[in-house]
């Protein structure tokens, strides 16, 4: 079933549907940050992938329209800042989804990331009703560990050589709320400073095994 994927904001941060004209500005903010984000960009394991924008705007839209994902732009007070995208939505007696995301270089440290996923987040469990969001993340990525450890996002465990990215096959951290863990919402638990002592950190042992030698990172 299609989702209505809304505009929502908190202060000075909005995620709102992606859309083919924002295929241009989309295009430089790749560029100019491909330094900052080529060592976390998925690639295919069977070849390189296509650089085409709007195509990459049309699947994602194709993909909503079968309710199967929510593509969200980021901005930052006024300005496109990235993205964030809810997919592999399932429905019934899983009724769960993943988050993924990317903010630009000169947007890092704002507090964008964690307040678009928690916009996205309680989108998706209080309006479309899923019970289960997923976060997974290459165990090097500190910035995005601070994001799921600000939220308190909690750590489900280490998943070997589990997505292809930058050229290989990586290990990463999976964590993951459930909605009954977010009566008020995971933004207003955030703003409120109620988030969990601990929650979102990874067990030292979980980060000496993915470091182990003859694993990928």
């Amino acid at each position: 079933m299609a989702t209505t994927i809304p505009s929502l904001h908190d202060g000075k941060v909005v995620i709102r549907p992606i859309r083919l004209r924002d295929a241009r500005v989309l295009e430089r903010e790749l560029l100019d940050n491909r330094g900052w984000l080529r060592k976390w960009e998925a690639t295919n394991p069977h070849g390189a992938m296509s650089f085409d924008v709007r195509a990459s705007i049309r699947s994602l839209q194709s993909n909503a329209r079968g309710g199967f994902g929510l593509p969200f732009a980021i901005e930052y007070d006024g300005e496109f800042a990235g993205q964030l995208n809810v997919s592999g939505i399932s429905y019934g007696s899983l009724s769960s989804a993943t988050i993924g995301y990317w903010v630009s270089e000169r947007f890092a440290g704002l507090g964008v990331t964690p307040t678009a996923v928690a916009l996205a987040s309680d989108y998706a469990f209080f309006q479309i009703g899923l019970h289960r969001i997923e976060i997974c993340i290459r165990p090097e990525n500190a910035p995005s560990l601070r994001v799921v450890e600000k939220l308190g996002f909690r750590y489900e465990g280490l998943r070997r050589r589990y997505i292809h990215i930058n050229g290989d096959w990586r290990d990463h951290f999976c964590f993951a709320l459930v909605a009954e863990e977010l009566p008020t919402g995971l933004l207003r638990r955030w703003r409120d400073g109620k988030v969990p002592t601990g929650a979102g950190s990874v067990p030292a042992s979980e980060r000496a095994a993915a470091l182990l030698p003859g694993t990928q990172v």
